[in-house]
């Protein structure tokens, strides 16, 4: 009975330890986004840059919360898919992280939205939002992406994140369409 409850007590302390949020967001980590989105260029407002950096971070986070993400990005999708959470999709972290930061009209930074089709082994899309200066095309931007590691935000240069290649929204989406119709027969 005593082994049994100290596996119990272990068990009890590991699924705390899962649940609890454990790597903190340092003011130096939001700091070294906010100084990437302000070499964008000169004409970008440094309260701008900081106020996208700390939003990126803790909104991601919170995104993470409310979608009530307890697993890999991989296996929470499976969950969505399946019925067992309703959001946490990487196009639910897109749609939401797009709108919160359009919500600070921002005067010098603009929001785009990305996609990269498959070529990895899940053959899946991935979405995300990337920032650029105002006037820049996404290319020229940061991919802020907070799926990739379950809330956590991620962010690269979009030229330099060598996992996924993004392309704009609007054309993935019209070269789909483009080919679901091209399917269809005459």
């Amino acid at each position: 009975m005593t082994k049994f409850r100290a596996l119990l007590a272990i068990l009890a302390v590991l699924f705390i330890a899962a649940c609890t949020d454990t790597q903190a967001v340092s003011q130096k980590d939001v700091n070294a986004l906010a100084q990437q989105l302000r070499a964008l260029g000169p004409e970008v407002d440094p309260a701008e840059a900081q106020r996208a950096a700390e939003i990126s971070y803790s909104y991601g986070r919170q995104l993470a919360r409310e979608y009530n993400v307890t697993s890999s990005p991989i296996i929470h999708n499976a969950k969505v898919l399946n019925g067992f959470r309703e959001r946490g999709l990487c196009v639910h972290y897109a749609q939401d992280m797009q709108k919160r930061l359009n919500q600070e009209n921002f005067r010098t930074l603009v929001i785009h939205r990305a996609i990269a089709t498959p070529d990895n082994i899940w053959r899946i899309d991935h979405s995300t939002v990337v920032i650029s200066r105002r006037g820049d095309n996404m290319y020229e931007g940061v991919v802020l992406d907070p799926w990739r590691n379950a809330g956590e935000l991620f962010w690269s240069p979009t030229r330099a994140d060598t996992v996924y290649n993004w392309r704009p929204q609007r054309e993935v989406l019209e070269e789909k369409a483009a080919e679901k119709l091209a399917r269809q027969p005459s």
